[in-house]
């Protein structure tokens, strides 16, 4: 079973083109125009062990949300339909990472239901060309789109890179852990028999 799928997005502000493959090494290739973004989506990749490759144009001559936003949809989109009917997976995911002073806690379960909850504060509005209020934004649609359960806590940290950092890796490692496949779950883990 191939875990494999690209997805496309095309509007008046952005086009996109994402493909996403569970079952990887993390490989990547990511063109996004917004430098620091584009580390932080190395870093999924890397730290997941998804082979991901995004190609981004957007309007950020405007502001780079739309670029983001929208890329967020994407993965969303293309991690809900690489998993299929969800046999076998594990489901739930959880890490907590740390990056120098800062240290991240994310919790993820592939539910079938969207939700974010986001305890983040991050001290600067702006690394290079990103804004960091868009990390929010990026998860939202994440979640949105995949239809999964995403809890970020920060648990301390000073330096905004190394916050977002911490985040991103704890959010790979647990998207690593729920997409995984254990051999004795025999359908989908769930006592209704349906995620």
């Amino acid at each position: 079973m191939s875990r494999k799928v690209e997805v496309q997005r095309k509007t008046g502000e952005t086009e996109i083109l994402l493909e996403l493959e569970l079952d990887g090494t993390g490989n990547h290739q990511i063109d996004t125009e917004i430098p620091f973004f584009g580390h932080m989506l190395t870093l999924l990749a890397v730290h997941s062990l998804c082979n991901l490759k995004v190609i981004a144009r957007g309007d950020i001559e405007v502001d780079d949300h739309h670029t983001v936003e929208d890329i967020g949809i994407c993965f969303g989109k293309a991690l809900q339909e690489s998993l299929g009917d969800k046999k076998g997976i594990k489901r739930y995911g959880e890490a907590t990472v740390p990056m120098d002073e800062a240290l991240a806690s994310v919790v993820v379960d592939l539910s079938g239901r969207s939700y974010l909850s986001y305890t983040v504060d991050i001290p600067m509005q702006t690394i290079g060309n990103f804004s960091t209020e868009n990390v929010r934004e990026f998860f939202q649609a994440v979640a949105n789109n995949a239809g999964m359960n995403i809890h970020i806590d920060l648990r301390k940290g000073e330096n905004s890179h190394h916050i977002i950092e911490a985040i991103f890796k704890a959010f790979a490692r647990a998207i690593k852990e729920a997409v995984e496949i254990d051999p004795r779950i025999g359908g989908v883990l769930s006592s209704k028999g349906k995620l």
